[in-house]
Formats: C-alpha cells, structure tokens, sequence
C-alpha cells in the first residue's frame, strides 16, 4: 500500500501567464516513451510481479522504492503541466462565452489540453497520443528488467534535456531541473545493481548523454544538498534492504558533487502543493461554483 503526502517532491515557481504550448512539451516527460508514466509504469509492475523477493531483497527493495517516488514523479510533471496551462488562474466570475475567450487554443499544438481536459495534464506525450501499456517491460528475469530500466533512466535523461532546451518558462525548466537530477539517481542505482549482480561497470556509461548536471542552472540547488546521493524510503520501515545496492560504499558519479551514497528513511522536504484557481469561461471547476465553495468550506470547518 502506499502513503501520499500533500506536498511536491520540489517547489515550482508558480508562471506569470497561461503557455499551453509549454505545458504541451512538458507532456512527452509525462506521457512520452520515456516519460515518468513509462518509469512508473515499468518499476510499478516489476515491483508488483518480483520473483523471489525474500532472496532478492535488496533488489526488490530498490525497485519498489524508486516506484514509489515515480508516483511523486508523475504528479510533479502533471502539476507543472496544469500551472503553464492555467497560468495564474481566471477568477473572473462573469465572463462572456459568446466573446470566444479561449479562441487562442486553436492555434495551440495541443488544443486537447482545453478541449477535454480543463488545462489539466493527461498521460499522452507532447502530441496528444495516449501513454498505453506497450511501454511497459515486465519481464520476470532480474537482470533484463534492470538493463530494461537503465536503458529507460537514460532515454528520460535525453528527453528532458531536449525538453529543457526548447523551454525560458521557470515553471517548466525547474521540472525538468528537479528530474535531471532524480533521474540520474535512478540510472546510477539500476548500473550499480546491474554491477552486483554481474560485475559489469554498467555506471562507467553515465551519464547519458554526457553532459553533466553543472551545465543546468535548475539543478544546482538539488545537487548541493545532496540530492544526487539519496534515495528516499518516504517513512515506510520497509525498503530498508535497498541499501545493499546504494550503499555507503559506492560514492556519486564523477561529473556530480563529490560525496557518498545515502538512503534517506523519510520523502525529500519537497514544496508546496500549487493551488490552481478556478477558471469560469472553461467551466473549471464550474460556470458559477460559489454554492460549491460555500458547501467545501462548512465541511472544511466541520472536520476541524
């Protein structure tokens, strides 16, 4: 079972106005072949149909515990997505439909993302097709679903780089910061997996593609304190096992602040949950919600 925390795994910088042309990039990390619905997708199963958990508990412990970061994953690309859509928000209770005020969403590459969904996020990539399950690999042999993952950490690697580049908006380039850097962390952990199990240097080939974090102004916070060495157990007194593959004795990647290898018992200190405003015109959450409101906020109080 899982636990959710009303918190982001990082604090995003909230955009000065609607660019639903961003937020339809963002998608492929979201919704793309090698986006955080693919990575959660793939460690969710695997974790779900693991052979032996009781003998191959390190590994089973590490891909279970990055599954469950892959959930905070997901939400943090879905949330990024929704704010570069919404922008700040419409609170303007009265406004003229007939007046098209959405007629800018025709020219939009993913004019879907008003049409059906609000300016919210969905599971499809940059082009509006739907993630499906063809872009999961579950395998049942250990060291093919850990190849499959490093290969899958790594093709992420390249697309939010690509993302990264064609994106000026702070909200969309502090999601792709925060992922670069939680990214790496995954691909190194299934390279040294990969290494205890066959003795092969698989983190020899990191990073890929080789430019380091450095280079990307949004990572540098993370990579100071240290988030390039931590993988998280988000408070579960399981997963403990993990540790037998990040250990204390592997240290982080060359290209990356020097340190060793960590596991951290509790989730990152993350930030706070965006609050998306309604927006009338777009019927989100409704034309005319204040009866909606007034019902939230007496079953708010009453639960105090």
């Amino acid at each position: 079972m899982f636990m959710r925390i009303d918190r982001l795994q990082a604090e995003l910088p909230e955009p000065k106005a609607p660019n639903p042309n961003a937020a339809a990039a963002l998608q492929e990390l979201l919704g793309g072949k090698y986006g955080e619905m693919s990575t959660l997708g793939n460690y969710m199963f695997q974790s779900f149909n693991f052979r032996n958990k009781t003998q191959l508990r390190p590994f089973y412990s590490l891909v279970s515990a990055i599954f469950t970061e892959e959930l905070g994953h997901v939400e943090l690309v879905s949330t990024g997505i929704a704010m570069l859509n919404n922008g700040p928000g419409d609170p303007k209770e009265n406004v003229d439909v007939s007046k098209a005020p959405f007629k800018d969403m025709q020219d939009v590459r993913s004019a879907a993302s008003f049409f059906s969904y609000g300016g919210g996020a969905a599971p499809v990539n940059s082009n509006s097709m739907s993630w499906n399950v063809d872009m999961v690999t579950t395998t049942g042999n250990l060291i093919m679903d850990l190849l499959h993952n490093f290969h899958l950490e790594c093709g992420a690697r390249l697309h939010k780089l690509r993302v990264y580049e064609t994106m000026t908006e702070p909200t969309g380039r502090e999601v792709c910061g925060y992922l670069l850097v939680r990214g790496s962390v995954h691909a190194h952990a299934y390279a040294l997996a990969l290494k205890k199990l066959t003795g092969v240097s698989i983190e020899n080939m990191l990073p890929v593609p080789n430019i380091p974090l450095d280079y990307i102004p949004e990572c540098q916070k993370y990579l100071q304190e240290g988030s390039h060495r931590r993988l998280y157990r988000f408070g579960s007194p399981d997963y403990a096992e993990a540790a037998g593959v990040w250990s204390n004795d592997e240290v982080a990647l060359p290209s990356d602040p020097p340190g060793s290898l960590e596991i951290v018992d509790g989730p990152p200190e993350g930030g706070k949950m965006a609050e998306l405003l309604g927006n009338y015109g777009a019927f989100a959450p409704d034309y005319a919600p204040q009866e909606m409101f007034e019902v939230a906020t007496k079953l708010y109080k009453k639960s105090r």
